[in-house]
């Protein structure tokens, strides 16, 4: 299955003015009713929220697609796919134009992994994002891993053992939920899955559900670092991210991208400032 894998990352790399907000909330409201979020202008989950939602906007905008020609469309169990107008366009074509998408957001991080094919191919896409660091600030890195035991595995719980050190622990358990959460998003699950039930064994590529193999899906494990200004100063902030893909073949495959240079080919990096700069262009 030839279905090309693409991901939009947005850095919410400084604070919002209220008529930014408010650019961004119409923009939405007008050309994404579906989103139906509530007007917050205080709230930086309500713009978290709304921003993301301008991505699949942003993405059509690059393809030269008018926002008159696609319609944004959504399964029983909330998965997204665009369906472009089939004017003009041969029926097999019009077939393979689906286009899959996922959104999703971390602090200061919005994303959307999207692919095209049929619609019974690219709904089974999502993407995962958690931020390599404590929470609450203070805690130890041994308890932060181990107030989410509850949704490893005992086995997953080896691989953040205390005596492996900080650095190594807090990047594995970033890893695991990660890609739990790309895995949960990409099959539609609901908040109350139980994240237990999935197992990712790390050092030999791996995973199960229920105790059983999850065959045909590809995993792609990335980090982002962005540089975020607060009250004057620039904070160095790194997320771990993966994907979740269903290609259907016969192994389940891991890719590991582990420099800037190898994600320039998929993944494109935009701030608050460029989007707010093409809001015009948007609603076209």
């Amino acid at each position: 299955m030839e279905c090309p894998i693409l991901v939009w990352m947005l850095s919410l790399n400084r604070d919002v003015t209220t008529e930014e907000y408010d650019k961004c909330y119409n923009l939405v409201r007008e050309c994404s009713p579906h989103a139906r979020i509530s007007y917050d202008c205080t709230s930086i989950e309500s713009f978290r929220q709304i921003i993301s939602q301008m991505l699949p906007l942003l993405m059509m905008r690059h393809r030269r697609i008018s926002r008159t020609k696609w319609k944004d469309c959504e399964t029983p169990n909330g998965k997204h796919w665009i369906e472009q107008s089939p004017d003009d366009m041969p029926p097999e074509k019009f077939l393979q134009s689906m286009i899959g998408y996922h959104l999703t957001y971390e602090n200061s991080l919005c994303g959307m992994v999207m692919t095209q094919g049929r619609q019974r191919q690219v709904i089974n896409i999502g993407l995962g994002i958690k931020q390599l660091c404590v929470e609450p600030r203070g805690v130890t890195v041994a308890a932060y891993a181990e107030s989410f035991a509850h949704k490893l595995t005992p086995l997953e719980m080896t691989f953040v053992s205390p005596e492996l050190g900080d650095e190594i622990v807090l990047r594995r358990l970033c890893i695991l939920l990660s890609l739990k959460a790309a895995y949960i998003k990409a099959v539609g699950q609901s908040r109350g899955f139980d994240w237990s039930r999935l197992e990712f064994n790390i050092p030999n590529e791996s995973a199960r559900g229920d105790d059983h193999p999850l065959q045909g899906w590809e995993f792609r494990v990335f980090k982002a670092q962005l540089g975020v200004q607060r009250g004057g100063a620039v904070i160095e902030e790194g997320y771990q991210c993966a994907c979740a893909f269903f290609r259907g073949t016969k192994e389940s495959k891991f890719i590991w991208h582990d420099n800037a240079k190898d994600l320039e080919a998929w993944v494109q990096f935009i701030n608050i400032d460029q989007m707010i700069k093409v809001i015009p262009k948007l609603t076209a």
